[in-house]
């Protein structure tokens, strides 16, 4: 109990303004008892040491509080002095008795629970026989029945306002634990998303265009000798594709922004540079407005993996980007005649990040991502985002 006292007294001003309270209250009672004792009393051989024991008694109670509330060693002892030096002084003069108040809440705030009742007790037995001294022989109910009543009451106070502060200090450490609990989790799901980010955004760039490359490279090892000017135009476009790869790779490190996008172009602009180096058609429908840097990476990003999937996978003649601006929401439609495949089937798409990949993009800013295709006739993938989006 003590050192929740002490913690109590290190987080509650209030404790700190009880404390002072007590302290006052007892140099006021110890006062008011000497002035009682003199007045009423001619000079005597006990008087010298009723001045003297107040004195010492006042000296030791200033010492408390640099020792500290916790029940230590030093504590314990200092504690024990002043209730003997109580003691006496009560035993020479019982108009020293109601001192025992704020001794009261010293002990229960210094020493463990029965330790602390077994003190009040025993100040509460001094108490009643100075009281029953001062009635002079005559009987009164009121001098045994008063002071322990009073001693109980100031205990049951002490000690339910005691548990409800250890309650109230418990559900502060419990919230706040909470607190940092949910603060880590919230930073673990930003790195798990930062991570999912970055390997979409690696897939869509550094991974296609390597893919890229290598297929341009072994085609053109394939008519080094029978084609070489086709050959050559192979070095030269993936010569090309690297260039952009190294432009991307730096963008990563300044900003993570695509590299199409940079320039300041726009989204319209990136896009049709996109579709031309594809070999695809592209057009606008509807009146532009401007978007969020968010709406148009995730866009571009997905026209770079649907592009890519068709290139790699699709066996297509053609391909067609539209963006259409719509009253409620900007759409990007990516077609292609190619062989096409079973969304049923596949409802991941072909590759690991493809699909998956631009479907998250699409839902984290409050869109959707739709494929319609089939065996034999073609796929349209379409993603739609909202305006209004706040991202």
């Amino acid at each position: 109990m003590e050192e929740g006292v002490e913690r109590g007294m290190e987080r509650d001003p209030d404790a700190h303004w009880l404390a002072r309270i007590m302290h006052t209250a007892f140099f006021l009672l110890l006062g008011a008892s000497l002035a009682r004792f003199l007045l009423r009393h001619d000079w005597e051989a006990r008087s010298p040491w009723i001045i003297a024991l107040t004195g010492a008694l006042a000296s030791l109670y200033l010492l408390g509080p640099v020792l500290g509330t916790r029940a230590t060693p030093r504590r314990i002892a200092w504690l024990g002095t002043v209730v003997a030096v109580w003691v006496l002084l009560v035993v020479l003069a019982p108009s020293f008795a109601w001192c025992a108040v704020p001794l009261f809440y010293t002990g229960l705030r210094t020493l463990p629970a029965r330790a602390a009742l077994g003190l009040v007790a025993l100040l509460t037995a001094f108490v009643v026989f100075a009281q029953v001294r001062l009635a002079h022989g005559g009987w009164d109910p009121n001098l045994i029945v008063a002071p322990p009543a009073v001693a109980a009451l100031a205990t049951g106070v002490f000690v339910y306002a005691d548990r409800q502060a250890a309650r109230q200090r418990a559900l502060i450490d419990d919230l706040i634990r909470t607190r940092r609990e949910l603060a880590a989790i919230e930073r673990r799901e930003g790195t798990l998303a930062e991570r999912q980010r970055l390997s979409m955004e690696i897939h869509d760039t550094l991974a296609q265009g390597l893919s890229s490359q290598q297929m341009l490279l072994q085609a053109a090892d394939r008519t080094w000798d029978g084609d070489p000017e086709t050959a050559r135009r192979h070095v030269r476009t993936a010569e090309s594709i690297a260039e952009r790869n190294l432009a991307e790779a730096r963008r990563f490190v300044h900003d993570l922004a695509p590299a199409d996008l940079a320039g300041g172009g726009g989204l319209e602009e990136a896009l049709r540079g996109l579709a031309a180096r594809e070999s695809a058609a592209f057009r606008v429908d509807g009146a532009p407005v401007p978007l969020p840097d968010r709406a148009q990476s995730a866009l571009l990003r997905i026209a770079q993996g649907a592009l890519a999937n068709i290139r790699e996978h699709a066996g297509a003649d053609s391909a067609a980007v539209t963006l259409t601006y719509l009253d409620d929401q900007v759409v990007l439609d990516v077609a292609d005649d190619g062989r096409g495949f079973d969304p049923a089937e596949r409802p991941g798409g072909v590759r690991g990040h493809g699909l998956p990949a631009m479907r998250v993009r699409a839902e984290q800013l409050g869109g959707t991502l739709t494929v319609e295709s089939a065996p034999g006739e073609g796929t349209v993938l379409s993603a739609s985002i909202p305006l209004s989006s706040d991202s």
